[in-house]
């Protein structure tokens, strides 16, 4: 790390940045839209006007690439009254109702430059008019001016870098983004600056998917002409990633570090080569020496990847960043196809904010719509089957416990559909100029992609699976009690029955390859992984079940009460694909071994396999080389995602006591890594009691 980057680094972490900062009231200007009825897409191509103009160019001493927010809040361009009544009108909206959990045509937009997609809007603009097309009219003439306005700020930045004397980020504001990037560092800042510009606009989780790939060309070119080394190319990507850590506090996410800064590397390119480079190389050791939460390291990986590669990912775990995330390309593709991508497109994949597999640049999948709580379809069905009579006096078998949870299951599957059957997206015009096929078609992206999928999270997966295993150990093996008796210990925390809550606890769990256990989460699997088939959502895609929890962990465990594997009330469930808190576990083999049994090819939204190895292992000569084996182990098992977790109890309880000796502390909360001291105490808790597992043996 140079000299430069040591100080950028660390003012960065010291929030300098932050100094350049300024509070603005935008409630006038939504007054403004709702006095005067303003329509949506001139509502979002003002608002992004609005919002550049209000930016003020500012530089750090020593930066190259530029664009710094000093605009704290972005522009509500709806007001809540406003929603609402949409909603009473029986319309749908994902989150926040914006376009988000997208990764744009980053590859052509930089290729090309802004100035081809406004010749290109331009010339389709006539046509539109010619085919007395007004949405299309519409939407191209504020396209135009939001591209106009993202170029009018970055001609100010250019001006006032020129006034300061910063002549090379002048030279380089002179060309991109406006025309295509030629150089490794034109391409950065012209990512850079497009990036930016979604989050102005109102889009968020604004993934930058695979970097390695789009960028590759520009630092291959750079080598071999002698402009740049190994070693000035890896100045400039540590650069670029420290600017993706100054305005991330900004963003829009549950905690801080949840704000879809994700990366994917690795893999295969759309044609089926091998496509691990030494970009790919150059970013991994860059986001190592950095030690920052942003950019999150996704590794795409597969039977034939070799142990070198699984190497350089488990030295990044090994730093206790929380990532890289692996993604198995011989399930994920084969998953992806399944649901109707094109093999190139599968192929390409990348990941939205946490770890949703989406295809970049042309797709709108809304991946994280909605989620079934599992624990909560089972605490459902056990007392659908407890009205009015006792396990014995009804005759019931587990088979009937088992039908009746599936059964709720598919309700609740059912009744997500029926809600949203009536999907709109609000317009983004500047994020459909850099998008796959909004300018040849006249329409935002809003309006819908070549995939227009809707993802749906199975939440509690352990937690269900090891309460089916305890009911039919307590109740129709053992007999302690009927399952009426059951589900009323459990509005009670099993008072007064401390014996029952002991053989809830030691029934079979998912994590130890038990077989119990292991063949009920293949069932349940395989039962999520069809509950959608068939269905199409508004919009004309279809439904895709994963395994990942995102915040509903900790949502859905506030609405139920304790479950029969001997969880109490109002104690989390676990986050994604991974064992139930304090399971006692064998090790991190058999954890792998259960969570490989199901197929996961039809549940592949999303969801990692989330385990936690205690620091010491690494402490080992060995460590890494056997996290590498074991992380190979997941993949040539047909996992389908793993991240793994570098935690140490005592240090994460230190930190609770005394935060300011933790500043850099970063842990993996569920698909994303944020700095421990800033995380609420549910989320640090959850984390405290997760499972550290060793390696030895």
């Amino acid at each position: 790390m140079t000299d430069r980057i040591k100080s950028l680094l660390e003012r960065t972490f010291d929030k300098e940045h932050r100094t350049f900062r300024r509070d603005v009231d935008w409630k006038p200007l939504l007054d403004r839209f709702i006095d005067e009825g303003v329509g949506d897409m001139e509502r979002a191509r003002i608002g992004l006007e609005e919002m550049l103009n209000a930016e003020t160019p500012a530089f750090m001493d020593g930066e190259r690439i530029a664009f710094l927010r000093t605009v704290k809040q972005i522009p509500d361009l709806h007001s809540d009254k406003e929603m609402d009544d949409r909603r009473a009108q029986g319309i749908a909206f994902g989150e926040k109702g914006v376009v988000f959990n997208i990764t744009a045509d980053f590859e052509s937009a930089i290729r090309d430059g802004l100035g081809t997609r406004l010749d290109e809007m331009r010339a389709r603009l006539i046509r539109c008019r010619e085919e007395s097309d007004a949405e299309g009219l519409e939407f191209l003439e504020n396209a135009i001016l939001s591209t106009e306005a993202v170029l009018g700020l970055v001609e100010r930045y250019r001006a006032e870098a020129e006034r300061r004397g910063f002549s090379d980020i002048a030279a380089t504001l002179a060309k991109v983004p406006f025309k295509g990037a030629t150089t490794f560092h034109e391409a950065l800042q012209s990512l850079r600056i497009l990036h930016f510009a979604m989050w102005c606009e109102g889009e968020y989780h604004c993934g930058l998917g695979r970097i390695d790939q789009y960028l590759f060309p520009y630092y291959d070119a750079d080598i071999r002409a002698g402009r740049l080394t190994e070693e000035t190319a890896l100045e400039e990507l540590e650069e670029f990633f420290i600017a993706c850590n100054r305005d991330s506090d900004l963003y829009i996410g549950v905690q801080q570090g949840d704000n879809g800064q994700s990366v994917m590397l690795g893999g295969v390119t759309p044609d089926g080569k091998d496509a691990f480079n030494d970009l790919s190389r150059l970013c991994i050791k860059a986001c190592g020496e950095l030690k920052l939460v942003d950019p999150k390291i996704n590794l795409r990986v597969n039977k034939t990847t070799p142990l070198d590669i699984y190497k350089l990912g488990t030295e990044l775990t090994a730093k206790g960043l929380g990532f890289p995330q692996y993604a198995n390309d011989d399930v994920v593709i084969p998953a992806l196809e399944r649901w109707g991508y094109a093999k190139e497109d599968a192929r390409n994949y990348t990941v939205a904010a946490c770890w949703e597999f989406i295809v970049p640049g042309c797709a709108m999948d809304i991946d994280n719509i909605d989620a079934v709580s599992f624990v909560g379809a089972l605490d459902a069905a056990l007392r659908i089957l407890t009205e009015g009579c006792s396990s014995a006096e009804g005759g019931l078998r587990y088979e009937d416990v088992e039908k009746e949870f599936f059964c709720e299951i598919q309700r609740r599957a059912d009744a997500i559909v029926e809600k949203y059957r009536n999907v709109e997206i609000l317009p983004g015009p500047f994020v459909s100029v850099i998008s796959a096929n909004c300018i040849e078609n006249a329409r935002d992206i809003s309006k819908g992609a070549k995939y227009n999928n809707f993802g749906v999270h199975g939440t509690g997966i352990a937690v269900a699976v090891d309460s089916l295993a305890s009911v039919r150990h307590l109740v129709f093996e053992k007999r302690l009690v009927t399952l009426s008796e059951l589900v009323k210990l459990l509005d009670t925390d099993f008072a007064g029955r401390p014996d029952v809550l002991a053989a809830a606890k030691d029934a079979p769990k998912m994590g130890n390859a038990d077989p119990e256990a292991d063949e009920i989460a293949k069932r349940l699997l395989d039962f999520w992984g069809h509950a959608f088939d068939g269905k199409k959502n508004g919009r004309g895609g279809i439904f895709r079940p994963g395994t990942g929890s995102a915040m509903y962990y900790i949502w859905h465990a506030r609405e139920i009460k304790a479950s029969a594997d001997g969880r109490l009330s109002g104690q989390p469930l676990s986050a994604n694909y991974a064992p139930s808190l304090d399971v006692p576990v064998k090790g991190p083999v058999s954890v792998m071994r259960s969570f490989t049994e199901p197929n996961l090819v039809p549940v592949c939204n999303g969801g990692p396999l989330t385990i936690e190895i205690h620091d010491s292992a690494f402490a080992m000569s060995d460590g890494v080389e056997k996290v590498a084996h074991l992380v190979k182990f997941f993949i040539e098992r047909g996992g389908h995602q793993l991240q793994i977790n570098t935690i140490n109890r005592e240090t994460l309880m230190d930190a609770q006591a005394h935060p300011e000796r933790h500043r850099h502390l970063i842990v993996r909360v569920w698909g994303w890594s944020g700095y421990f001291i800033e995380l609420e105490k549910t989320y640090q808790d959850q984390i405290i009691k997760r499972v550290e597992l060793g390696v030895s043996g």
